[in-house]
C-alpha cells in the first residue's frame, strides 16, 4: 500500500461538518502509509466550528479528534509513535496543554516535538497537534 486516505462514514458527529473543508483545502484527515497511520494537524475546535475559549479546552478537542482518527482506524493513543504540538503564546499555555494531553496520552510515551508560532488558521486557536501512529499487523 503507498497510501490511502482514512475513509471517515459518513454521517460521523466529529466530522461531518468537516468534509467541505477537507474538499476545499484539498486535505484528508489521516492518510495511511507503509504502516502508519498520518494524521493531519487537529485544532481544538468542536464538532459545530466553534473553539472554546481556553487552551485546555481546546487541548481536550484536538485530542478528542486525533481520539476519533485513531478509532476509525482500529488504533488508540498507545499506537502513537509521534506528536507535534503547534502553540500560540508557548510560555502562557503549554502548562495547561500538558496537563491536558497527559489525561489522554499514558506511558510509553510517544515522541514530541513542541514548536511555538505567531498564529494559526482562526484568531481564536491556540494549538494545534499533528500525530503519527503505528499500524496494527
Amino acid at each position: 500500500m503507498a497510501q490511502e486516505a482514512l475513509e471517515i462514514p459518513q454521517g460521523n458527529e466529529m466530522f461531518e461538518g468537516y468534509r467541505a473543508t477537507f474538499e476545499k483545502y484539498g486535505f484528508s484527515p489521516a492518510v495511511k502509509s507503509r504502516g502508519f497511520l498520518f494524521i493531519s494537524g487537529q485544532v481544538g475546535a468542536r464538532p459545530d466550528g466553534s473553539a472554546p475559549e481556553d487552551v485546555a479546552g481546546q487541548t481536550e478537542w484536538a485530542l478528542k479528534r486525533i481520539e476519533e482518527l485513531l478509532r476509525i482506524a482500529g488504533l488508540d493513543f498507545a499506537d502513537l509513535v509521534d506528536v507535534t504540538s503547534y502553540h500560540v503564546d508557548i510560555e502562557a499555555t503549554l502548562s495547561d496543554f500538558v496537563a491536558v494531553k497527559q489525561r489522554f496520552i499514558k506511558s510509553p510515551f510517544p515522541a514530541w516535538s513542541i514548536i511555538g508560532i505567531s498564529g494559526l488558521s482562526r484568531p481564536e486557536l491556540k494549538d494545534e497537534i499533528r500525530a503519527v501512529a503505528a499500524l496494527r499487523d
